[in-house]
């Protein structure tokens, strides 16, 4: 189940009480005790006394996107970068520019893995364009770098996105029309789906030997 978050008067971020080394992101024991605070509370006090920029979250989805698609990408980039979580994506367009510019709007980083051999085929809101060489093959860099994956909505490249994180125990978070398959977790907006995220990055941070723990055991309980 989700850790217990809560925070000391020292301003220590406890999961199920143990203390969360945020550079690590591991857990190490504390007896100190807290007050209750939500996930989103959590990520705004870290993000106000420390660098986030360690967390990686993905958001992967088609090129040929449609407007909710679009719109959902943006702002659920927004809202994870205005927490000062680094973002990671395919670099490009639809959902990808989408997610860059979002991003961009909310002052954060944003590293595009792109397909080809040149920096410059990143879209304008990139803001570290890493050519890979690699074509479609670079999905996998994407989705092993990142700590969750939104997919929002579908597109045999983002299904692959979405096979290799979850065969890398990655939680994936379904949004916009995403592939219907075991293991990923649907939510119906924006909002809901940045919780998700942050749950399970708690999650996983209280998970860290479970190889199975965060793909399966998270989306379970939802």
């Amino acid at each position: 189940m989700i850790p217990k978050i809560t925070k000391t008067s020292s301003g220590e971020i406890l999961l199920d009480g143990q203390e969360l080394n945020v550079r690590r992101w591991t857990l190490c024991p504390s007896n100190q005790s807290g007050v209750a605070i939500s996930a989103r509370g959590a990520f705004e006090h870290l993000s106000k006394s420390r660098s986030l920029r360690n967390i990686v979250v993905g958001i992967i989805g088609p090129r040929d996107a449609t407007n909710e698609q679009m719109i959902s990408a943006e702002r659920t980039a927004y809202l994870l970068a205005e927490l000062g979580i680094t973002l990671i994506c395919g670099g490009k367009s639809g959902v990808m520019q989408a997610a860059s510019k979002g991003c961009h709007d909310a002052g954060g980083l944003l590293v595009g893995i792109l397909p080809g051999s040149t920096p410059d085929e990143a879209n304008e809101f990139v803001g570290v364009p890493l050519p890979t060489g690699l074509g479609e093959a670079r999905n996998m860099i994407i989705a092993k770098s990142a700590r969750v994956l939104v997919a929002v909505g579908g597109s045999y490249g983002t299904l692959s996105e979405v096979a290799y994180g979850l065969h890398f125990s990655k939680p994936v978070i379904g949004l916009a029309g995403a592939a219907d398959v075991d293991g990923v977790v649907h939510m119906n907006d924006p909002e809901a789906a940045v919780h998700a995220v942050l749950e399970a990055l708690f999650f996983c941070a209280a998970h860290p030997d479970s190889e199975e723990g965060c793909k399966i055991t998270y989306s379970a309980i939802q």
